[in-house]
């Protein structure tokens, strides 16, 4: 887990928490339908508690335990560009889900990642076994949280995304992969 250089409290700005916990703009949504709409958003500069209080949530410590946990969630699914090369080198069969759209597979891919398409997930969830090693990735690692999120909810044991998504495997294990 990434230790965290500043906790947050209820006067916490919305910037300050999701620079804290990049996890809390999924996980308010996910949880309290905060911050997916223009009637359910927040501005960067509103304290966490005028947030929770605008939305009828009068215990904000909870709220800040639930970003708490998220955050420990998404770090637990994360794994390294380095880690995911190193079991590309030693043949750990795995799935490697590119779910960029297709323009962004057009400009740069990962060998041996697959573009995800519809037609893809209705197999991946019709006839993939559970236990399935998938490992998910997009630009810059956070489509890709949401992806190994939806694969974990629907049951899927063994899901990690690519923390920094491609972008971060072009800085650290391929520097011919374009970057953009």
């Amino acid at each position: 887990m990434t230790t965290r250089t500043r906790e947050i409290t209820p006067k916490s700005t919305m910037g300050e928490v999701l620079e804290t916990y990049p996890s809390a703009k999924r996980a308010l949504f996910q949880a309290y339908h905060i911050g997916g709409c223009h009637s359910c958003g927040y501005e960067l500069g509103e304290a966490l508690e005028n947030v929770c209080a605008s939305h009828g949530l009068e215990d904000v410590s909870e709220v800040i335990e639930f970003i708490k946990k998220s955050q420990e969630q998404d770090d637990k699914v994360q794994v390294s560009a380095r880690e995911v090369a190193e079991m590309v080198r030693s043949r750990v069969p795995f799935k490697f889900l590119d779910v960029r759209s297709e323009e962004e597979w057009q400009v740069a891919k990962i060998s041996g990642a697959q573009l995800v398409t519809e037609q893809l997930v209705q197999e991946i969830m019709t006839s993939w076994p559970k236990d399935t090693t998938i490992v998910v990735h997009c630009h810059h690692g956070m489509r890709s949280l949401d992806a190994a999120s939806y694969l974990i909810g629907h049951g899927f044991q063994n899901v990690r995304s690519l923390a920094g998504g491609i972008d971060a495997w072009s800085r650290e294990v391929d520097p011919t992969v374009p970057t953009y």
